[in-house]
């Protein structure tokens, strides 16, 4: 490939990016500007903090279960001699409240609720269901997007919460049965870690995480075309790019932790 073929294709790529941008930024601004009408949009907000909560709530369980094992089991397995046991429980809760509780459960409704939003918006994209509301004189930003992004950016906070929990009970139930640590030594492990900049850190994410899902998904669905195909084409691009998304973000928010320690 000549220099010119690699200076062109950055170039392309650059102007695509730039499109996509201003394109969300649109849309960022429209869904702002519509949260003041909440009459418009309280009793679908309802019904989508439902769909995602409650129908993803036991996905969400079950990895924050698996996460605190395993968190325990590599901790322990990993201890020297002469280390105290109860770091394991420092592990467990650090790991699961500054990352895996957070991440995991926003990665885990990425695949749930983030190919479900794209799907189901870029469904009504191609068979021009959102043309119609327009024709009617009704908004979509508000009909569609706002009610998803408002629902997924506050029903996560519960989420990563009751994630948490699971995780550090999974912890210690493990380290109970596997790593010969008493009731006391985990207590005075999880005590010794736990701090207030922590809890704050993980709501932090869990309102951000909430709030990139949903518009990602809701974005991508609104710019669905070529018929089933494009769909399901939607879906798959909605995911991958909220999963990327998510890691950037869970990048850019490290230093937050920093910053309220």
């Amino acid at each position: 490939m000549s220099p010119r073929s690699v200076l062109a294709r950055i170039g392309r790529s650059g102007l695509e990016f730039t499109r996509h941008a201003g394109r969300a930024g649109s849309l960022l601004g429209a869904t702002v500007l519509a949260l003041g009408r909440p009459h418009r949009y309280l009793a679908e907000t309802i019904a989508q903090a439902k769909r995602i909560g409650v129908d993803g709530l036991a996905l969400v369980l079950l990895m924050g279960a698996l996460a605190g094992s395993v968190l325990a089991q590599q901790t322990g397995y990993q201890l020297s001699t002469g280390l105290p046991l109860e770091i394991v429980a420092g592990s467990v809760v650090g790991g699961m409240l500054t990352e895996l509780g957070p991440v995991l459960t926003a990665i885990v409704l990425a695949g749930r609720m983030g190919a479900g939003i794209g799907a189901e918006l870029g469904t009504m994209k191609v068979t021009n269901q959102i043309d119609a509301l327009l024709t009617l004189g009704r908004d979509p930003v508000v009909e569609l997007v706002v009610p998803r992004v408002v629902a997924g950016t506050l029903i996560l906070v519960p989420l990563v919460i009751l994630a948490n929990v699971t995780g550090i009970l999974s912890g210690y139930l493990t380290s109970m049965a596997l790593l010969d640590l008493t009731p006391a030594q985990y207590a005075a492990g999880a005590r010794g870690y736990y701090h207030t900049a922590a809890l704050v850190y993980t709501l932090v994410k869990a309102v951000a995480f909430g709030f990139t899902i949903t518009f990602t998904a809701s974005y991508v669905g609104l710019r669905a075309g070529g018929g089933a195909a494009g769909v399901g084409r939607t879906a798959t691009s909605a995911v991958v790019s909220i999963i990327v998304a998510i890691m950037v973000l869970d990048v850019v928010l490290a230093p937050v932790y920093k910053a309220v320690s």
